[in-house]
């Protein structure tokens, strides 16, 4: 079987679905969101307009990066284990799945927007390419880019990227680089010889906003040649890890954290769980507010909506506000389902500073119903 997978190159959340499907030999066709078929027929079915999508020769579609993995993973199309089996890397997985598509957005939307003189003439073109219609006159992409780009310099704002922020946004990621990159040297992937959830997380940003654009690509390229090389990798079919002498397909051996790994958890800790907080906060006191609201349901006006509202809090010294979506705790519940009550992985949250992820919970847990997030009962 065939799958078309529907997004864009530059799309941070195809990028995670593509590298999956690339590393572990899914035949697919990457099709493009601009296509008539697309908004015709895919889109009404999704219930909104958003990518990725993957279709199957049945038609069958999945919406969204993590779904779609955990779909083609249920069917026993990979390679190696995408979930490691115990109990210390499964989290960390499930850690670095939430961190990379949200926590690097800063970053990603940052150096993709803020830099025009550099990044221009590659995005413009490469936004029209993946958004307007094949064989469209050059007219028409430039104005589909001149609209998702308005749309998305407003989004930026929504992910706490302001004028006070970007030098604090420019320094975290550069230290995130540096400790990325110094675990990398002693392994190709986060957790050992071969890719697992935390991986295809992390390239999302890494690769599509990052590792593309022109700016944070000569940046990474010069900071951090082994993660640049990571990224290479996470979107080559085979383990691509001559440097390493190739090693086994395996994971650190006996659950184990190594020290640079250890320092990638305290950093997530310090750049990341104070937003988990805010928008667990916020989650936690719009649903006290809708007590009636119907289970199953989203409690927003149009399906197409995906932000209940915009919470503000401390990060790193500024205040930054970001958007509160579900479907950021969707991830996170992911997170705490992995760590159970087990008094190992307890303290090894403690230790890195943690400790919150596992008790950040709301009063309704959200989950994804044809293609949607939405809201259970109350727990």
């Amino acid at each position: 079987m065939t799958y078309r997978l529907y997004g864009t190159p530059g799309s941070l959340y195809t990028a995670k679905a593509r590298s999956w499907l690339i590393k572990n030999g899914v035949p697919f066709e990457n099709r493009a969101a601009g296509e008539p078929r697309f908004r015709e027929e895919v889109v009404p079915k999704i219930g909104r307009w958003i990518i990725p999508v993957l279709e199957a020769n049945d038609g069958e579609l999945t919406q969204d990066g993590s779904a779609i993995i955990e779909r083609m993973e249920a069917d026993g199309l990979a390679r190696w284990p995408t979930f490691p089996q115990t109990p210390r890397h499964r989290l960390i997985g499930q850690i670095f799945e939430l961190f990379g598509g949200e926590g690097l957005l800063r970053p990603a939307m940052h150096y993709r927007w803020n830099f025009d003189a550099v990044n221009l003439p590659f995005v413009g073109l490469d936004f029209a390419a993946g958004l307007a219609t094949p064989g469209a006159d050059p007219s028409e992409g430039a104005g589909v880019f001149q609209f998702a780009a308005q749309r998305m310099r407003k989004a930026m704002a929504s992910f706490g990227v302001n004028e006070a922020s970007i030098p604090l946004v420019e320094a975290a990621y550069e230290e995130f680089l540096a400790l990325f990159d110094a675990h990398l040297a002693h392994s190709p992937y986060l957790l050992g010889g071969r890719p697992t959830i935390g991986d295809y997380g992390l390239i999302a940003p890494l690769y599509a906003h990052l590792g593309r654009d022109p700016y944070p690509a000569d940046l990474m390229k010069r900071k951090a040649h082994r993660v640049w090389r990571w990224v290479e990798r996470m979107n080559a079919a085979d383990l691509d890890s001559g440097e390493y002498g190739y090693p086994a397909p395996d994971l650190f051996p006996d659950d184990g954290v190594p020290d640079t790994l250890r320092a990638l958890l305290r950093f997530v800790a310090e750049d990341y769980l104070p937003e988990v907080r805010a928008y667990v906060g916020f989650a936690n006191a719009w649903l006290a507010e809708r007590p009636d609201l119907e289970p199953g349901t989203s409690g927003l006006a149009r399906s197409s909506e995906r932000v209940i509202g915009r919470v503000a809090f401390d990060w790193r010294g500024e205040t930054i506000e970001v958007g509160v979506m579900p479907y950021r705790l969707w991830l996170l519940q992911k997170v705490q389902d992995a760590i159970g009550d087990t008094a190992e992985l307890n303290a090894l949250l403690s230790e890195t500073g943690l400790s919150d992820l596992a008790t950040l919970k709301t009063g309704r847990r959200v989950e994804r119903v044809n293609q949607l997030e939405v809201w259970t009962a109350p727990i």
